[in-house]
């Protein structure tokens, strides 16, 4: 022993016989011991020197007994006592694997073991009982934090106590006789600490120390069952003598059997030799027959294992060992349990169970926690059932809230049983307590169903529809029963899963007895669809039907002259709002609907879905545009009638009670809920599966040990499969059968009466099925399904039956034949065209496709791989191509061919397709030959100007960029003929953005619409709204120059009034009228001012928003040097009348001079005035020279400034454009400083390190 420890404890004192001297430093070397404690090694050295010392009994005891007035020395005590008690597992973690400190585990546990005798002592729990009384009487105004850590650490110390196992090896004890755990409880009783904890269990006050109190209740009747403690005490019935009777009488006719059978292989005479014999028909190793060498009595167990070495099971593969068995108390003890019981449940049990269940609920205990509740539900419920059954005492935990809790807790225990296999053995234990709680509900309902009490009975029967209803409930066993692992659950968790079953289906077949119809819940799976397992069936329809079917439907529309009725209409839904399926994929199946309608010649519904599509999905014209005439429908019509639409497979819905069904094997999509009625057969059906049997027969192979009620409970659900079903041929196995003749060979079979029958009725059944069928003995080797069952009963499949058809020479001959053919050809599938072709039609594309690959004509079956067709029509009648022929020949030779033939073709259709047939037809060899031509003069405009004189400046700059705005066209020209129809299908580019542009004009009656709408919003309140909407195309115009691309800008709204302003009908009016396009899609939140409109437009709407204006040129004025003619635009045109066939560098240079122009009016108007007319040219190329370093630090600015929120800094400094007048830039950079101050700081100081690296 460490030398200071063992001056420690000489300094706590002695003990002289009975009574104990302390030492003056008693105290402090308690406290050194509970430090030395707290820094122990891995191997608990501390804990192990003070047990072999036995400080608790020679010390710690004796001064808690004698020295309890000294609070401050019991409560050191106390807590020292407390941690040298805690368990072992505690302190190692787990039981360890290494062989050491296995060994330093072990030793702990003695010394905890011999620390709970010394506390079998009436004195000490006297002592402790009334320090916890005194505590208890302690209001909770007088109580201090010391008081209630010393109640806590005096009930720790309890529990500790009585968590020490026993030890089996010093404890030989028998039934009715005082172990050691025995004496601890009778020192408990005898002190009144039971007493205490009935009133920490049922006080209001004491609510906090359930958990404690449950702890130690649980542990004080760890080694009793609640059928010994009902019975203890009573004189035996007259059922159980006669039910002892015939147990013993069994036992007793087994030995005689077995006495006899040893008899009977006796010889009547002893034979000194024993002979040697050959047992013909047997082989040895070699080819001659078995040579036996011993007496024949013992011939019937000859195997050819005899003598060798038994083989060595692995660890993994053992077979889960059962805990060890409940040992009877002393009489004394179980009846002093068993008042115990009776009181907690009239007076506590209701009450504790609630608070520890919501601590369980709200995470407020530790973990694993809830295996003390499950044991106390199950316990005290059995013993309420067998102790005169009162619902009233347990009526806190017969509640359908109760079944959820125990089935979640299954559930979960289950999951780490295969997540945790370190633990697998906890898990296990824990999860057979949670089926063992399950049980005693179950029982507790069919005990409620025999009251006589009609209330009782009532409530029953709701928790019953409740269980029954739901399918988590009803499938709980049968999930339990497949999942069950022998090598992880022991023999006692599948008796009690077997037993819980039975009763499980009895009380489910009364339930139904009385009932015509059970409704009950399932759930429907809808999992993903695996690929390659069903063909899209063909239209078997001949085309003569489809003729008359079109007649009918045209009949019957012209009839109604293409008018449909009000009811119909409102019901007409094209697509599913709740759909997990987007709104734009339900295009196609809009579009499958129609021609099913069409299809079953219902022509006014098929209208009516074409006309609800159409405003759903108007993009593309789809189905129509939206001015079509009823003629045009009903071509429409035709053509939907006509087309060969993919039709998506159908998802596989499985139901959960398929049979094998696993969905943790399965990815599942959703899951449908839906009620169907209930069939109790069909239910039973889910138990005929290999599993499940081998579960049962697993028990069976104990029937010796096994209670008469499990015997029972296996037999009857053998018989249900195998009589009820009919489905006997699933016990047609050789282990089953080898088992069978174990029972019938029994000497005491008469005892097992139930399952010889059994037995021999299956034995019997199997013979006549060997009778018809000479393959049943070779069946016997394997475990079958339900479809095994029914081949070897009803038959097997015939030879070809199931396989697929062989190819001919002369098929192989004409599929390559046709193949070939048509390789070169521009059919869109030369799949479909050949198996049109085939002389055999019954051929399937799958087999197409694969005899192709087999006759290596194709590598691989991806080559062929149907394409996914959009929703589009994509059919050109002759009319129509002709028509396009037309239309190309008159316009290629102008600049837009593609441009031109788009607006005049009838059948509106997309870019793409267009293209696409115009290459189809040949009338164009590539792509290029469609784009747009560019024009290398200025003649031929749009404006009509024929010299440069007479050109506007805006007709200048798009004569210069026209460049750009080609490339534009070709680079969306080549994006759009590249899209799929897929990609078409999700977006539309609406019209060249060139286009937009150029016809977008403000008008005078646009202007005065915009005026007369801002003036009514204005008498609405709306002024800061439209103050917000100016200042955001002021900006934006400041932003967007013409000889760069543009983009959306978006209307971010950041106060409450312009929230509520977009929410306002006339103001989104006013934005459409504006050009401001609303969000396009659900991925945009904002409105956005499109790219194509320009910066003048922009600031002209700008202007438009200002009240009160009338006149139109105001907007002119407002804009200043932007657009005034100005002594720069005259040096330009001068330049142009010199040289007319100036170049296009030419022109760069006169844009570049304009701008600078431009930027040198709008300085010298900030800066210091105008400048006139006369001004000397040095001045204006100084000017021009200030200009053009302004022009480079803008383009430097707008590149770190790139962002829709300009702020107040950029404008000043920016000085080559002013949108608005100044009373409205104020209002506007007020309003942006609000919530963007931080954001202007930054870009300033960008700007100046800009400006200090250009001064560099």
């Amino acid at each position: 022993m460490n030398c200071e420890l063992l001056a420690t404890c000489s300094a706590l004192g002695y003990l002289e016989g009975d009574s104990y001297h302390k030492e003056p430093d008693c105290l402090e070397s308690v406290k050194d011991l509970i430090r030395y404690l707290r820094h122990e090694d891995d191997t608990r050295d501390v804990r192990q020197q003070l047990g072999d010392s036995q400080i608790v009994q020679n010390d710690l005891l004796p001064i808690i007994v004698q020295y309890r007035q000294d609070k401050t020395l019991f409560d050191a005590c106390i807590r020292l006592m407390v941690n040298l008690t805690q368990p072992a597992m505690l302190c190692f973690g787990k039981i360890p694997d290494d062989p050491v400190f296995r060994q330093h585990f072990m030793q702990v546990t003695s010394h905890l073991q011999a620390y709970k005798e010394a506390f079998a002592s009436e004195k000490v729990f006297g002592i402790l009982s009334e320090t916890l009384y005194n505590l208890l009487q302690l209001d909770w105004e007088q109580r201090q934090d010391e008081d209630n850590l010393l109640i806590e650490r005096i009930l720790l110390l309890v529990r500790n106590v009585l968590h020490v196992p026993a030890d089996p090896c010093e404890e030989k004890k028998v039934d009715d006789d005082a172990g050691v755990h025995d004496r601890v409880l009778w020192a408990v009783h005898m002190s009144g600490f039971d007493d205490l904890l009935k009133f920490l269990a049922s006080a209001q006050s004491e609510q906090q120390w359930s958990m404690h109190v449950l702890e130690i209740i649980s542990l004080m009747f760890r080694d009793q069952t609640p059928e010994a403690l009902v019975s203890a005490g009573h004189a035996r019935s007259a059922e159980e003598k006669q039910r002892d009777a015939e147990e013993l009488e069994a036992l007793r006719q087994k030995e005689q059997a077995e006495r006899r059978s040893r008899t009977l292989q006796r010889g009547s005479r002893h034979s000194r030799f024993g002979g040697s014999f050959v047992v013909q028909g047997l082989k040895a190793i070699g080819e001659k027959d078995v040579i036996y060498h011993r007496n024949l009595n013992n011939f019937k167990c000859y195997t050819h294992d005899l003598g060798k070495a038994v083989r060595r099971v692995p660890k993994r593969n053992r077979q889960a060992q059962d805990c060890r068995d409940k040992r009877r108390s002393a009489l004394n003890v179980r009846l002093f349990l068993r008042e115990f019981c009776v009181d907690f449940l009239e007076n506590c049990y209701n009450r504790l169970m609630y608070l520890v269940k919501e601590s369980l609920i709200r995470e407020q205990t530790q973990q694993h926690d809830e295996t003390y509740y499950l044991w106390a539900l199950s316990f005290f419920m059995a013993f309420n059932r067998g102790n005169g059954f009162c619902a009233d005492l347990v009526s806190e935990t017969v509640s359908v809230r109760t079944f959820h809790f125990i089935e979640r807790n299954i559930t979960n225990y289950y999951e780490m049983l295969l997540t945790d296999r370190k633990e697998a053995t906890s898990w296990s234990r824990r999860m057979h307590l949670a089926l063992k709680a399950y049980q005693e509900l179950l029982l507790t309902v069919n005990e409620m169903d025999r009251s006589a009490d009609e209330g009782i009975r009532q409530s029953s029967n709701v928790i019953k529809s409740n269980i029954f209803y739901l399918m988590e409930y009803r499938e709980i066993f049968l999930t339990l029963l497949r999942k069950y692992d022998e090598t992880k659950q022991p023999q006692s968790y599948l008796k009690d899963l077997v037993e819980s079953t039975h009763l499980f289906l009895r009380m489910l077949e009364r339930f139904c007895k009385g009932r015509k119809n059970l409704i009950v819940q399932r759930k429907k799976v809808r999992r993903k669809k695996s690929q390659g397992k069903k063909k899209q069936p063909a239209q078997e329809s001949s085309p003569e039907v489809l003729e008359e079917t079109w007649k009918i439907v045209e009949e019957e529309l012209r009839a109604t002259e293409f008018q449909l009725s009000a009811s119909l209409t409102e019901s007409i839904v094209p697509f599913d709002a709740a759909s997990e399926t987007p709104l734009e994929e339900q295009r196609t199946e809009a579009m499958v609907r129609v021609q099913d309608a069409l299809l079953a010649r219902l022509g006014p519904e098929a209208l009516a879905l074409l006309r609800a599509a159409r405003e759903v999905w108007p993009d593309g014209d789809v189905f129509g545009s939206s001015d079509v005439e009823p003629e045009e429908e009903l071509d429409l019509l035709k053509q939907i009638f006509q087309a060969n639409l993919p039709r998506p497979l159908p998802e596989t819905i499985a139901e959960d009670d398929d049979e094998g069904a696993e969905l943790e094997e399965e990815e599942l999509e959703s899951v449908q809920l839906s009620e169907k009625e209930f069939n109790i057969l069909d239910f039973i059906k889910r138990f005929a599966n290999p599993s499940i049997v081998r579960s049962y027969l697993l028990l069976l192979k104990s029937y010796s040990k096994n209670s008469p009620h499990t015997n029972h409970c296996v037999a009857r659900m053998l018989h249900r499969l195998a009589v009820d079903l009919k489905m006997d041929a699933l016990l047609f196995q050789l282990s089953v059968f080898h088992l069978f003749n174990k029972i019938l060979n029994d000497p005491a079979a008469d005892a097992y009466k139930e399952l010889v029958t059994f037995a021999k009725f299956v034995l019997k059944r199997f013979f006549a099925v060997a009778a018809q069928n000479n393959k049943a003995y070779v069946e016997l080797l394997f475990w079958k399904n339900v479809g095994a069952v029914r081949e070897m009963t009803e038959g097997y499949t015939k030879d070809g039956e199931g396989k697929k058809p062989s190819w001919t020479e002369e098929e192989e001959e004409e599929l390559r034949r046709l193949y070939m053919e048509h390789l070169d050809s521009e059919v869109p599938d030369i799949v479909e065209t050949v198996i049109q072709l085939l002389s055999n039609s019954n051929r399937t594309r799958r087999q197409v496709v694969t005899q192709l690959v087999h006759m290596g004509l194709v590598d691989s079956a991806k080559e062929l791989k149907k394409q996914k067709k959009g929703t589009q029509i994509v059919l050109w009648t002759e009319e129509q191509e002709l028509e396009l022929e037309m239309l190309f020949e008159e316009y290629r030779d102008s600049d837009d061919v593609l441009g031109n033939i788009m607006k005049k073709l009838t059948a509106k259709r997309s870019r793409a397709r267009v293209v696409d047939k115009l290459l189809s037809m040949g009338l164009v060899s590539e792509r290029r030959q469609l784009h747009k031509k560019r024009s290398r003069s200025s003649q031929g405009k749009s404006s009509g100007k024929s010299s440069g004189k007479d050109m506007t400046e805006e007709d200048f700059l798009a004569e210069l960029t026209q460049g750009l705005a080609d490339e534009d066209d070709e680079r969306e020209t080549d994006d759009e003929s590249a899209d799929s129809e897929e990609d078409e299908n999700e977006r539309k580019i609406p019209q060249p953005v060139r286009k937009r542009r150029q016809d977008f004009n403000l008008t005078a009656e646009h202007r005065a619409d915009i005026r007369s709408m801002v003036n009514a919003l204005q008498q609405e309140g709306l002024s800061g709204p439209l103050l917000w909407l100016q200042n955001s195309l002021s900006k934006t115009a400041m932003n967007r120059k013409d000889d760069c691309p543009s983009q959306p800008v978006p209307l971010p709204y950041f106060s409450e009034a312009n929230e509520d302003a977009m929410e306002n009908r006339n103001f989104l009016k006013l934005l459409g009228k504006l050009g401001i396009r609303p969000p396009e899609n659900e991925q945009e939140t904002f409105w956005r001012i499109p790219e194509y409109i320009s910066d003048e437009q922009l600031w002209s709407l700008a202007a438009a928003l200002t009240p009160g204006e009338d006149d139109p040129e105001h907007s002119e004025e407002q804009r200043g040097p932007r657009e005034s003619p100005a002594e720069p635009q005259e040096q330009a045109e001068e330049e142009e009348d010199g040289d007319e066939e100036a170049s296009s560098e030419q022109r760069a240079q006169a844009l570049r001079a304009l701008l600078l122009a431009r930027s040198r009016r709008s300085h010298s108007v900030e800066g210091a005035g105008l400048v006139s007319d006369s001004a000397p040219a040095g001045e204006a190329n100084s000017l021009t020279e200030r200009s053009q370093d302004k022009m480079s630090t803008k383009r430097s600015r707008n590149r770190i400034l790139d962002d829709d929120d300009d702020d107040d800094e950029e404008e000043k400094e920016n000085d080559s454009s002013k949108a608005v007048d100044v009373d409205t830039n104020k209002d506007a950079d007020s309003d942006t400083e609000d919530f963007s101050a931080p954001v202007k700081r930054r870009r300033k100081m960008a700007v100046i390190d800009d400006e200090e690296d250009e001064d560099q």
